[in-house]
This record gives structure tokens, C-alpha cells and sequence, in this order.
């Protein structure tokens, strides 16, 4: 898995001060996607056990209220489940993730799955150009939902995130 950065402090991708990882490599190539670089699967560097525990470091800050994956496609991206499970055995910290796929295309897959088990809040679906409204928090297109994903899976419908 490549990555292209790690921000230690941001406050656009989910509640609160985040960590922020961004994996590279994404087959959905959405029309004006705003990291068009990071669908390429070789862009940035390689993820290593260093990252991991950079990661685990800046969550361990109090101010930080948790973890956001990004890309590229995280979905994609399914070293992502070791990562999340190093950070769980070292922090209770909430973990977000933004994926072109629907909540039901995840599902579909085991591997997906297990990687969407491991995060409380999704932000689901392809960013849809003609859906673009500025005054989304915390998605690019109408067409997103931010789902709570604990609650989803325990009543097997979709529950949208409240904050």
C-alpha cells in the first residue's frame, strides 16, 4: 500500500482535530476528483510499521479526536485493516473514512467489510460533479451520506451520522 501524506492536525475530514492519512490508488475516476494524482496505486510511498506508529503518535494527543482515511480509495487499500488494527489495540480513538463506494457495495465484499467494521463513521459514494455544493460539511457532492456505521450494522439499514 502507498500513501501519499499523513497530516498530524486537520478539521475538514470528520468532527474535531483529526489524523488524516491519504492511501493512493483508486479505480473510480471521478470526474474533477479533487486528488486525481492519488488514483494512481505508485504515487507517494510505500506504507511501512514507522507510519503505523507515526499515526498511533498523533492520536495519543488529547487534542486529536481520531482518525480519518482518505485517498485515493481506502477501500481499496485493504492494508488498511492491519493499520486500524495496530491503532485500536493502541488508542479508543473514533476512525472515518471516505470511500467512492456506496455503504451497499461494501457489504458485498468480505474484505470491505471487515476494513468498514473497523471505522464508526463512513462518507459513502463517488463524487459526483453535477451534485457539487460548497456548503456540504464534510462531503464534495449531495449525492454522499455520512453514515454512523456501528449503528447501520446492528439494524441492517443504513442510519445517517449525527453529530
Amino acid at each position: 500500500m502507498n500513501f501519499a501524506q499523513i497530516r498530524k492536525y486537520d478539521v475538514a475530514n470528520g468532527t474535531g482535530i483529526r489524523t488524516v492519512i491519504f492511501v493512493t490508488g483508486c479505480t473510480h475516476n471521478c470526474r474533477n476528483c479533487f486528488n486525481k494524482d492519488y488514483q494512481d496505486f505508485k504515487y507517494g510511498d510505500v506504507w511501512t510499521d514507522a507510519e503505523t506508529e507515526k499515526v498511533i503518535k498523533y492520536l495519543e494527543d488529547d487534542n486529536v479526536s481520531g482518525l480519518t482515511l482518505l485517498g485515493g480509495e481506502p477501500m481499496q487499500n485493504l492494508e488498511l485493516i492491519d493499520v486500524l488494527k495496530s491503532v485500536k489495540a493502541s488508542v479508543n480513538k473514533s476512525v472515518w473514512v471516505y470511500s467512492g463506494y456506496t455503504y451497499e457495495e461494501i457489504i458485498e465484499n468480505k474484505k470491505r467489510t471487515e476494513l468498514l467494521e473497523l471505522c464508526d463513521v463512513l462518507v459513502d459514494g463517488r463524487f459526483v460533479e453535477e451534485l457539487k455544493d460548497l456548503k456540504l460539511k464534510f462531503r464534495g457532492s449531495s449525492n454522499q451520506r455520512i453514515i454512523d456505521v456501528k449503528k447501520s450494522m446492528e439494524q441492517g439499514k443504513v442510519v445517517l451520522f449525527m453529530e
